[in-house]
């Protein structure tokens, strides 16, 4: 088995256990994190309606950043998350990495919208 299936076998497992214990609400979104090579995107889901509240990328057009893979952009995705959500009234979000290890981009996201003002 080459590293990259293993990695992603690894990382599926990891994401069914996460999911298992976190669930979101209207008044407490999932925050889902996915981080690829060049992008990072976040959205907040309200998993008994089964609805995306509000969402944010680096690959969205007022973006302002030219390199979405790095942290500088992680941390401004989590800042636009953040605005977002306080915009339609939402302190508080759990936090769903998504099998990401907590390190690196998926952390600056996660401090970034701490520091918007968001509470996980």
């Amino acid at each position: 088995m080459n590293s990259v299936k293993r990695k992603s076998i690894v990382r599926a497992k990891k994401k069914r256990k996460i999911r298992g214990t976190i669930n979101g609400t209207a008044d407490c979104p999932r925050l889902s994190v996915f981080r690829s090579s060049k992008n990072i995107y976040v959205q907040a889901v309200d998993d008994i309606s089964e609805k995306t509240l509000t969402s944010a990328s680096s690959k969205e057009k007022d973006f302002t950043l030219t390199s979405g893979g790095n942290r500088k952009a992680a941390k401004e995705v989590g800042r636009l998350i953040a605005e977002r959500l306080l915009a339609l009234n939402i302190k508080e979000a759990a936090f769903d990495r998504n099998g990401f290890i907590y390190h690196g981009r998926i952390k600056e996201l996660a401090e970034a919208a701490r520091e918007g003002g968001l509470k996980f």
